[in-house]
């Protein structure tokens, strides 16, 4: 991760607004979102944010003013997002649960609806069997068989995952539509697709056939998951190229089909990873003997940073001296990890594999000197497991195009964490 600011600056912002830290680029956050706007496609696009990638209403309210759409997890997610500002009619809801006291309110007041199983299916054709016609259209999702996600955690579609009705049961989702009188205009697909141009229209190619199924839907949704390369080995996703294989396949249902399908894309990471960074304070370094490791501890952890011990997840860490004359970068093997009272909180396991360790080649800190974890705008501080150990939740700074800062969401104190308990 490349940050436009300097050592001094993430000093400053430590210094002014305590560590462990959330710190944000909204210039970035523009050029990614600018960035998806442009991705090739034959018969027009709409590009929805997955907002449980970070929801922060500062956040939020970038990305509606760059263009951008919502793709809501939940009935919360939905609210959070209306709160922050943006237009019903521009957020769609996709989620597991389904908010049955608030699924009416939310299609009145222009929610999109995207039915992920038959009960949902069929809890939304008994809710408007009997509302005005255009109000019982909606989208589907449908499980096409296949999953490419980089781990078993991350993988969203194939016989492993739960999320969307199995493509075997579409002709049960035409007969209760019909049985409802409900029109399905939108089909959605999402297996976790990554940044290879060739899955991608292997992807396109198979949600095609699955549109076909489907004849009064107008848009196909590919879902999200365009790779973000964290590590100087892994590659991001180039959009032009993704575009422009999954734009030849719809082109080619269109001249088959004489069917025009909008294109809808997800993306949660590609929006928000790049754009983000967490400051944190080296608290201790210790050594477990010739055969051990060297362990250096941070003041954050898997409360603000839950990948690395989730999913074996890789975030590039660098440390920041405070004072310029023990700045030696000789590098050695060292084990970054977080100060919860818990082994896995690991910032540096093993690629792939949270339950191994392998540490990295870097300068031995000082204690209070910085570090800054890159890449956690996207699913950080939205996972974070604020209140174990008792830990607060960490503040949300915003660096301005102009550079300067501004707080987005302040720090949780402990009468806050402790407010609900009786």
């Amino acid at each position: 991760m490349e940050l436009r600011f300097d050592n001094q600056t993430v000093i400053a912002l430590a210094r002014h607004y305590g560590t462990p830290l959330y710190v944000y680029d909204q210039a970035t956050l523009e050029k990614s979102a600018q960035g998806l706007l442009n991705f090739p496609n034959a018969f027009g696009l709409t590009v929805r944010y997955a907002m449980k990638a970070l929801p922060t209403a500062a956040i939020l309210r970038i990305i509606d003013q760059a263009g951008l759409h919502i793709d809501a997890s939940s009935q919360n997610e939905v609210e959070r997002a209306m709160k922050a500002g943006i237009k019903p009619s521009k957020i769609q809801l996709t989620s597991q649960e389904l908010p049955h006291n608030m699924l009416h309110l939310l299609l009145q007041m222009g929610v999109k609806f995207n039915a992920c199983s038959l009960r949902q299916l069929e809890a939304f054709g008994q809710l408007m069997k009997d509302g005005p016609r255009d109000h019982r259209c909606l989208s589907v999702r449908i499980n096409p068989g296949l999953g490419s996600g980089g781990s078993n955690r991350t993988n969203v579609g194939g016989p492993s995952s739960s999320f969307g009705i199995w493509h075997e049961q579409i002709p049960q989702v035409l007969k209760m539509a019909k049985h409802f009188g409900l029109k399905i205009t939108a089909v959605h697909t999402h297996i976790g697709s990554g940044g290879d141009p060739e899955i991608w229209v292997k992807i396109a190619k198979m949600s095609l056939e699955v549109a076909k199924h489907f004849p009064d839907a107008t848009t196909l949704n590919l879902g999200g998951g365009l790779k973000i390369g964290r590590m100087p080995e892994e590659k991001t996703a180039n959009l032009q190229a993704v575009g422009e294989a999954v734009k030849q396949a719809f082109k080619y249902f269109e001249a088959t089909t004489r069917r025009q399908l909008h294109l809808e894309i997800e993306p949660g990471t590609y929006v928000v990873a790049s754009a983000g960074w967490i400051i944190a304070k080296v608290i201790d370094v210790v050594n477990t003997g010739a055969d051990g490791y060297t362990f250096v501890k941070l003041d954050t952890g898997m409360g603000e940073i839950l990948r690395p011990s989730l999913y074996g997840a890789q975030h590039p860490i660098w440390f920041v001296p405070k004072a310029t004359w023990h700045d030696d970068q000789t590098l050695i093997p060292i084990m970054v990890v977080g100060h919860c009272c818990e082994s896995g909180d690991i910032l540096t396991p093993k690629p792939g594999n949270s339950e191994e360790l392998q540490p990295r080649m870097l300068p031995k800190p000082q204690i209070d000197d910085l570090a800054v974890i890159g890449h956690t705008g996207a699913y950080c501080s939205s996972m974070a497991t604020t209140g174990y150990n008792s830990f607060t939740q960490a503040a949300e700074v915003l660096i301005k195009p102009d550079g300067n800062s501004t707080l987005i969401r302040r720090g949780q104190t402990l009468e806050q964490l402790t407010e609900n308990e009786l």
